[in-house]
């Protein structure tokens, strides 16, 4: 686990205080040690900031194969590393560490970019290969660990973070098109907020070779299609193998040198995990659960029922709106996107705790919902699926979707609601720069319709498009703010082999009468409580950010879109903004609840406009 940067010339040579500077703004991703490499003629140089987590005492970066002609920085975990490496080693392979990032220059040796079939778990890696004078960039399947670039001059620059891009040379700007589309349904996988900042989408490889740059998906989700003949097994029989495959992919993410630790919410995706886990670990684990005085959102009473049935040491971590105030702008730097709940900063505090505590690694249960359906909007989804017909009556400007897909998901249908304050919001002149600009049409553009949502069930593309966008760009974003604090997070849930095993599972295992994830409560029942296993979905939310007139969270709302931080972004007519505040306090609670995300992510644009200078 660590941050990772390249930089590679067409021209002038890679400048090693570039390099090293780039390396430098990473190191809360990796504190234990800095590693640079430049090749002889400056045409590359890679670096690394580690964490270290397997091998601790020679499993620094870069690392280089054999003869030195591979040379590798690798950030996240690979599981199962060692019968990989046995099999190389039998094959005549020579290892200089016993990490698990070696094994990539070894079966790259032998597959080439076919390599990545053999990877398991989260990662994000650059390699260069100086035979063929190519460099080879690839991100796990499902966005876990991130992986940005840009173009500064004459050299192409890749980095864990965007922070990092900018300490290597390349400019920080706004991306206006990437904004507004950020504002209604969230950044395409391939881009950021920051203008020229692109990323290396989930499941992508990005190869540069005799000039060209080419970005290649090795890996789909591959739902099964309406018209595929089913497996042939049992409710029962496919309980036991999923049962199998989560406890498997528990069992792989407790590989460490280094303590182990859970996030724990009232949840059962990180309840089932906790509870398999325990029966792993040799030790009792330290469960760490975020609890609110607001009763609505709080789940400490239930996590810690659930900590007790582990045999786990519970550790509970109270928040409130000052810890929130204070945090947010710190938050938002290392997240470099924008938030639309305070979850994010429970996260980051979160994380701080559990470093505090002595932990470099925690088990969390993300993921869960993407592939089990365990969204409430899923039963809707559901219900239009055994229906046979097309929901009437989607908002206005939806037309893109319900054109490629003949229905509108209901999470996209709420999403354009909730979201569609923003077109009173904006500033005249950024209204005519977007000129007309489409966000649904562009959304739907970014995906493999023929190959991946055609002929499938009305749940299972609105899974796909949810799976493929939400998850990586805003569930996902919590990996910077969890290593913000130089804390890795494993996540057995989006496991490739968990998920393949899932991907076929028929909807009255995902959603039975309206018990959601019934597969995974039957699967792990008997690690659950009785409360738990009862318990429907409670989205891990944080209270409202505007709420409560007069708290340090709704002050220092107040303070940047009234006062001359808002002056400086340039999307918002601000006469607009603060109309909008002034008329909070004379509306329902509902309404102001609905408000919160908007106002969130205008507070969280003035913040990154500070902060990068934009």
């Amino acid at each position: 686990m660590c941050g990772i940067v390249g930089m590679l010339s067409r021209g002038a040579p890679v400048a090693a205080e570039r390099l090293a500077a780039a390396t430098r703004a990473l190191r809360h991703r990796g504190p234990d040690h800095q590693g640079v490499w430049i090749d002889a003629a400056g045409t590359v140089g890679i670096g690394s900031a580690r964490l270290s987590i397997v091998d601790l005492s020679t499993g620094d970066q870069p690392i280089a194969n054999e003869d030195g002609r591979l040379q590798l920085v690798a950030n996240g975990e690979l599981y199962d590393f060692e019968r990989i490496r046995r099999g190389l080693e039998q094959r005549g392979h020579h290892f200089r560490t016993g990490s698990d990032s070696e094994i990539v220059l070894h079966l790259y040796e032998e597959e080439g970019t076919a390599c990545l079939r053999h990877l398991r778990g989260e990662f994000a890696f650059i390699l260069w290969d100086a035979a063929r004078r190519r460099l080879f960039a690839a991100r796990d399947r499902f966005g876990i660990k991130p992986l940005y670039y840009a173009e500064a001059g004459d050299q192409l620059l890749l980095a864990s973070e965007a922070k990092a891009l900018f300490a290597a040379g390349a400019r920080a700007a706004w991306d206006p098109e990437s904004f507004y589309q950020h504002l209604f349904i969230g950044p395409s996988p391939d881009r950021t907020l920051f203008a020229g900042v692109l990323q290396v989408p989930p499941s992508h490889y990005l190869l540069v070779e005799d000039g060209k740059r080419l970005l290649v998906r090795y890996w789909d989700l591959d739902y099964p299609r309406r018209d595929d003949p089913p497996p042939l097994r049992s409710d029962a029989e496919r309980v036991e193998s999923f049962r199998s495959a989560l406890d498997e992919a528990v069992r792989l993410r407790l590989r460490a040198d280094v303590p182990v630790g859970c996030f724990l919410s009232g949840g059962v995706d990180s309840s089932a995990v906790l509870g398999l886990a325990s029966r792993h670990a040799a030790e009792p684990l330290a469960a760490f659960t975020v609890v609110f005085g607001d009763g609505a959102y709080d789940e400490g009473a239930i996590a810690r029922e659930t900590a007790a049935r582990a045999g786990a040491v519970f550790h509970p971590l109270p928040l409130d709106q000052a810890d929130f105030a204070e945090h947010l702008a710190p938050a938002i730097w290392h997240a470099e996107t924008l938030g639309v709940n305070l979850h994010g900063v429970a996260r980051y505090l979160q994380s701080k705790a559990v470093h505090k505590a002595g932990y470099k690694v925690v088990l969390s249960g993300e993921g869960a919902d993407e592939i089990l359906a365990g969204y409430a909007h899923t039963r809707q989804d559901l219900a239009l699926a055994r229906s046979g017909g097309a929901a009437p009556g989607a908002p206005r400007g939806l037309d893109a979707v319900r054109d490629a897909l003949g229905f509108v998901p209901y999470w996209l249908r709420r999403l354009a609601i909730n979201r569609s304050v923003f077109h009173a919001l904006l500033g005249g002149d950024f209204v005519r720069q977007i000129d007309g600009r489409d966000p649904y049409r562009c959304f739907m553009d970014g995906f493999d319709f023929a190959g991946q949502l055609a002929g499938r069930e009305p749940l299972v593309q609105s899974l796909y498009l949810w799976s493929r966008s939400i998850l990586p760009n805003y569930i996902l974003f919590a990996e910077r703010l969890e290593m913000a604090h130089s804390l890795e997070s494993r996540l057995p849930f989006l496991d490739h082999h968990l998920v393949e095993e899932a991907r076929g599972l028929p909807t009255t295992l995902l959603v039975r009468g309206l018990t959601e994830k019934y597969v995974l409560r039957e699967a792990a029942r008997d690690v659950l409580t009785p409360t738990v296993y009862q318990r429907h979905k409670h989205p891990f939310t944080a209270p409202p950010a505007t709420q409560e007139t007069g708290q340090p969270l709704h002050l220092l709302t107040e303070e940047l879109l009234r006062g001359p931080a808002l002056d400086r972004v340039p999307f918002f007519a601000k006469s607009a903004v603060v109309a909008l505040l002034d008329q909070l306090p004379h509306l329902d609670e509902g309404a102001r609840i609905a408000l919160d995300a908007v106002l969130l992510m205008i507070a969280c644009s003035c913040l990154l406009q500070s902060q990068y200078s934009l």
